[in-house]
């Protein structure tokens, strides 16, 4: 019903919410890791330049793709396992923001993948995020 890429990948999300994948196997053109966790149920992908990272219904997140740029996200996966409502990505990092208004980021630190320095500030209450290539903005 949708697709979605990155710089040299597709995502394709079909009726049920299955999704199929194409293109190079580093940028998120194999899926075959997480294959079992999107055989149904996904709602929708979003995408960095390398990875991708879809929500599926309930609010939990499965990532694949260029580990470094976002494709990897077992450091915080407890805190998407449900919940999630919205992504937001930067050129190689994810923001996903939560039911609660609560932020998790990951992939490239340099990029917006590490909110720790400002993780209080993001643990309830963000309404939206805004994202440049490198960065996240959170409005409250």
């Amino acid at each position: 019903t949708a697709i979605y890429s990155t710089r040299r990948a597709f995502a394709a999300v079909k009726e049920g919410g299955e999704v199929v994948t194409w293109g190079d196997p580093a940028r998120g053109g194999d899926c075959s890791g997480v294959a079992d966790r999107l055989a149904a149920g996904v709602t929708a992908i979003y995408s960095t330049g390398r990875a991708f990272a879809a929500v599926k219904e309930g609010g939990e997140v499965v990532t694949w793709g260029d580990p470094d740029d976002g494709g990897d996200c077992s450091g915080v996966a407890d805190r998407l396992a449900a919940g999630v409502t919205a992504i937001y990505s930067t050129d190689s990092a994810f923001a996903a923001v939560k039911e609660d208004g609560e932020v998790v980021t990951w992939g490239d630190p340099a990029c917006g993948g590490d909110c720790s320095g400002v993780a209080d500030r993001l643990a309830a209450g963000v309404t939206a995020i805004y994202s440049t290539d490198s960065a996240f903005a959170a409005m409250k």
